[in-house]
């Protein structure tokens, strides 16, 4: 980023109101803001058969982040303003590159991929996540990623070779198909300079030899496992068969899972959530999710990562008894802070929405 873009925002006038400042200065350049972060796409490239990396261009407010953290996209698809989490890696240029997995029937994914244009601009939150390095890596490190779960990894691993690979290193990555495998050739390339670093690119729809799947496969040839902190990344199911499978087996375990998981059936029904401040009373389903619950029913609270991480959705509840979907917890203090994304209903719910 330029000196001379650093100095480009005129300082702050006291009577003068951010929307009004906001709206004037973007109309010279669209991310000049006065303090609102924002991001403006400035390429596109294939990943995989079914991912594109996004490279966009921050303002002056973006705070930075570590390897591994994520950031909320603010994306406007048919006039609507929508939030998704995603992991960038930072280029040295001082550029933000996420990739994005174009999903069946995903408007924002879907719009990223392919529609958005290049000078498009986005609304960009500041990083969060502790899925990050020690200043000194100094522990053993088993990284485990499934999907679009590999793009954290890619900036842990470019922070680990920028340090000269300071610690043992394994990646599994595991994909239906070779074509759907992101990164392969940084990947590799990686694995060729550092001895350090081990990589096992493991597709289980391979017609000729199908890779076992991450709850049956075979820990052996990865050395001290016991000794290795093991980060996860990927949808739910994934996640949550990678720490049965390595449970006691390590030295400690931590994961990200980017969709919620899939519980068992154990509670039917529906039940009455009563909204303080919108005066509103809807009947959700019983075990669902309530951001999604309540987005069914035509509430739009404020959302981000969907994955119980940024704090974004986090609301009062007054009362009633909640089942985290992650964990299968039940929690039933009342006058909490409740996160909609990753809690659902098991009783009537009153809450500060």
């Amino acid at each position: 980023m330029s000196t001379a873009y650093r100095n480009a925002t005129p300082p702050p006038i006291p009577w003068l109101s951010e929307g009004f400042f906001d709206f004037w200065s973007t109309r010279v350049h669209p991310l000049w803001t006065l303090r609102r972060p924002l991001a403006r796409l400035v390429a596109r490239t294939r990943a995989s058969a079914d991912a594109f990396t996004l490279e966009l261009q921050p303002n002056r407010h973006f705070g930075g982040l570590a390897a591994g953290q994520h950031v909320n996209l603010g994306v406007e698809v048919e006039g609507r303003l929508t939030t998704r989490s995603y992991s960038p890696t930072a280029l040295p240029n001082g550029r933000l590159a996420i990739t994005v997995k174009a999903i069946a029937g995903g408007k924002v994914s879907n719009h990223l991929a392919h529609q958005a244009r290049i000078g498009e601009v986005f609304a960009l939150g500041q990083a969060f996540g502790e899925m990050v390095l020690p200043a000194q890596p100094a522990q053993r490190l088993l990284l485990l990623a499934a999907g679009s779960g590999v793009t954290p990894m890619r900036a842990l691993l470019r922070e680990l070779a920028g340090q000269g690979m300071p610690v043992k290193v394994d990646l599994l990555y595991w994909a239906r198909h070779r074509l759907e495998l992101c990164f392969v050739d940084e990947l590799q390339a990686l694995a060729d300079h550092h001895p350090a670093f081990g990589l096992q690119l493991l597709t289980t729809r391979d017609p000729a030899q199908p890779a076992a799947r991450v709850d049956a496969h075979e820990f052996s040839d990865v050395a001290l496992l016991e000794t290795a902190r093991v980060l996860a990344c990927g949808p739910a199911g994934f996640v949550q068969a990678a720490q049965q499978r390595l449970q006691g087996q390590v030295a400690s375990f931590q994961s990200e899972a980017f969709s919620p998981p899939q519980l068992h059936a154990q509670e039917q029904g529906s039940v009455q959530v009563q909204l303080l401040n919108s005066g509103r009373t809807l009947i959700v389903p019983r075990g669902a999710a309530l951001l999604p619950a309540l987005e069914a029913e035509g509430i739009q609270p404020a959302s981000g990562c969907r994955m119980g991480i940024c704090n974004t959705c986090v609301c009062g509840k007054v009362s009633g008894v909640t089942r985290h979907t992650l964990t299968g917890d039940y929690a039933d203090e009342p006058s909490t802070l409740l996160k909609l994304c990753v809690n659902s209903a098991s009783t009537d719910l009153v809450l500060e929405l």
